[in-house]
């Protein structure tokens, strides 16, 4: 009958739209997610060094208590930054870069590439670019929000030679109930040899970046003990120490 041709016409419609989408975001992303693991198991990684990087920032409370920390320890570290939060705090991108951290890059208004169109991932990548350039910073690096990416994301990265980069290590320290004996107790517990360990100084639920603050300071001086050192993923202009 009409009604079952057209009720198939809409299931095949719905599945053709389902497999585009799956194919302009989902399954890339899942597969970069799966290729790092990949590319970490298939390494011998021995050395006690740990890559601490931080995202979402700048803020101009969270990341200035952070910088003291670091300055603290003598740690450099890596800031996957926000493009409209750097512009509105330029005096902590320039902090960054004085005190001889990476600045890298992830995105201009902080959304998925999973609902971005096409033309709205080469905006938010033009926008973020520029305004880290007009920082004084020339980015290397880009971490995509939740690591998510689409074709056009990909295009992106290769268009501005960037070198993407996700993560070993995630404690949930944006949520509500992130305490920092938990967030802790998670560090400690999964971080290990060459691990890349993604927190977030820009943003989380009720002051969730305090208490991300509050553990590391309790944390590092545990890593320095059992004799871990802290590097950043990038040295110089192009040499990537990405593991």
């Amino acid at each position: 009958t009409s009604e079952r041709k057209s009720g198939s016409r809409a299931l095949l419609t719905a599945c053709a739209a389902g497999l585009a989408a799956a194919g302009y975001s989902f399954l890339p992303s899942q597969c970069g997610k799966l290729n790092h693991r990949l590319k970490k198991r298939t390494k011998s990684n021995t050395e006690k060094v740990l890559y601490l990087t931080f995202d979402d920032g700048p803020h101009p409370i969270y990341t200035a208590k952070l910088l003291d920390i670091l300055a603290a320890y003598e740690i450099k570290a890596t800031f996957f930054v926000v493009g409209r939060s750097a512009e509105e705090n330029p005096e902590l991108i320039r902090r960054m870069i004085t005190e001889g951290h990476t600045v890298g890059l992830h995105s201009y208004e902080h959304r998925s590439a999973m609902v971005q169109t096409p033309s709205y991932t080469r905006r938010d990548f033009e926008k973020s670019i520029r305004a880290l350039k007009d920082l004084g910073v020339e980015p290397v690096l880009y971490r995509p929000p939740w690591g998510h990416v689409n074709w056009i994301t990909l295009r992106m990265i290769r268009k501005f030679g960037l070198t993407k980069v996700l993560w070993d290590v995630m404690v949930q320290d944006w949520t509500a109930d992130s305490s920092e004996i938990l967030l802790q107790y998670k560090l400690l517990k999964r971080a290990r040899a060459c691990s890349i360990i993604c927190l977030h100084d820009g943003r989380g639920r009720r002051g969730a970046p305090l208490r991300m603050l509050e553990a590391l300071e309790k944390t590092i001086p545990v890593w320095l003990e059992e004799g871990y050192r802290f590097r950043k993923l990038q040295d110089g202009k192009n040499r990537i120490t990405l593991l």
